[in-house]
């Protein structure tokens, strides 16, 4: 896992490099990476103009001794400060030369304030120096209008505002340059990345049978068993043993999944209830269970999902209409009193249900709140994905693409949720599995279509991606 550190950390783990290695020396050694990264950028320096946008700061710094290095390799440097655009003889020079690259260290991740960077001609490409300057290190807020880097030369640790929001679109390739600082220690927040999934995720021993990784899903009703059969399927080609799906008021097509063991909870048309002591019956030999696609959201539906998660004696995966039946903050709280096995998975406007509040921009600090309010793990959905539990562990997945926007894909990842949970003996690490879950599914979408993917398509790319991967044993 790759460590992210929050600025107060950063800013912690920099006193504490001053004493020990000095402020000299980091310095050097991050202006040699920038440099290192700009003669790869441009295949070599001689003959090439840089320019340099240089501030006071520390990050400044940086830039200036990556501007001697490459001056010293040939290349020709023009260092200007950072409001260079409302300064005649600056802009004067700037629309005199035409620049191979532009290096940008005019603030680092403590800035505060809005910045306006001198005006650059159009298609330079430019280099950011820990982070692109007028972004917010912490929450990834873009204030003023920061210049869109290829690149950014990131010190010692990832920093939250470079893996979210507008942050995450303005970095370009995140290159992390070792100089000397240790972060494993103190981060508390992680990028997930293939080798997790290898470490985390075992292996089939020897010796394995289908109950071993079972699951049993509680999603369907009639008109909606397609997010039944993208759960169960979700499921299956991440591992699970068995599934076993029971659903409300209609029937499962036996030939579209023929692997699945079909549990009617309830014909169309006929009453039913009571089905949660059903469920936790037929889940009593499963290793989890996943509960809320397509179930519906009718009182009595409600009624039973929130008996279900108080008294089902295995790890739950909550979604969908699972999350509608939790209700508001204080009944979700209630509901789910005295349960750490339970991995809720809102996308924004159901965490904002849950909390009562719009969720902001800053996803990392989001999904940690909602996770303490409530107590159980939470894998916050979107663009940058994130699992948090009450501890304060948050994992950060990025594998995500565009091509996941469409219907189902959600149903598809809860059930692969499911499955990983049902391979996993440790129940006390969900979040981390979770977190691998999403994304496996995320590097999954990276293999289909680039238009037109479906939810359906997933469900086998998981399977191919997974095939690829060296799993552990003996976890």
């Amino acid at each position: 896992m790759i460590p992210v550190v929050t600025v107060e950390e950063m800013r912690s783990l920099d006193e504490l490099a001053h004493q020990d290695i000095g402020l000299q020396v980091l310095v050097e050694r991050a202006g040699y990476a920038v440099g290192q990264r700009a003669l790869s950028l441009l295949g070599g320096a001689y003959g090439r103009r840089i320019l340099v946008i240089a501030g006071k700061g520390n990050n400044g710094e940086d830039g200036r001794v990556a501007a001697a290095f490459l001056m010293d390799r040939g290349a020709v440097v023009d260092i200007v400060p950072p409001d260079c655009g409302e300064i005649p003889d600056c802009v004067d020079k700037l629309a005199k030369y035409s620049y191979d690259l532009v290096i940008d260290a005019a603030y680092g991740t403590g800035f505060h304030g809005t910045y306006y960077p001198p005006v650059l001609p159009v298609g330079v490409p430019v280099l950011a120096v820990d982070i692109p300057s007028g972004v917010y290190g912490d929450t990834g807020e873009a204030s003023g209008n920061p210049l869109q880097a290829v690149e950014t030369v990131v010190m010692a640790a990832l920093k939250p505002g470079l893996i979210q929001s507008d942050g995450a679109k303005l970095s370009g390739r995140l290159h992390i340059a070792d100089i000397g600082i240790d972060s494993s220690q103190t981060a508390k927040i992680h990028v997930i990345e293939d080798r997790d999934v290898a470490d985390n995720i075992p292996a089939r021993n020897r010796d394995a049978h289908k109950w071993m990784s079972a699951t049993c899903i509680v999603a369907g009703s009639s008109g909606m068993m397609g997010a039944a059969l993208m759960c169960a399927s979700g499921a299956l080609r991440a591992g699970a043993g068995m599934v076993r799906l029971a659903t409300l008021g209609g029937e499962v097509d036996s030939s579209a999944i023929p692997e699945v063991v079909k549990i009617p909870l309830g014909r169309f048309g006929e009453e039913y209830s009571n089905w949660s002591s059903r469920v936790i019956e037929e889940a009593s030999r499963c290793k989890s269970l996943v509960v809320g696609p397509g179930l519906g959201r009718s009182p009595e539906v409600v009624s039973e999902i929130r008996k279900l998660l108080q008294n089902v004696p295995i790890p739950l995966v909550v979604d969908a209409d699972g999350l509608y039946a939790l209700g508001s903050r204080s009944e979700a709280v209630d509901v789910l009193r005295g349960r750490k096995d339970i991995v809720l998975t809102p996308h924004d406007g159901e965490a904002a249900r849950l909390t009562g509040c719009s969720i902001s921009s800053n996803r990392i600090d989001e999904a940690r709140s909602l996770s303490v309010l409530l107590g159980v793990p939470v894998l916050l959905k979107g663009p940058t994905t994130v699992v948090a539990d009450p501890g304060g562990d948050a994992y950060v997945v990025i594998s995500g693409t565009p091509r996941l926007a469409s219907a189902g894909s959600g149903d598809v990842l809860s059930g692969i949720i499911g499955g990983f949970i049902a391979r996993c003996a440790d129940n006390s690490r969900l979040s981390l599995v979770a977190a691998l879950a999403a994304y496996v599914h995320g590097q999954a979408s990276r293999l289909g279509r680039s238009e037109g993917l479906v939810a359906m398509d997933i469900p086998e790319l998981v399977a191919e991606w997974m095939s690829t991967v060296e799993l552990s044993y003996g976890h």
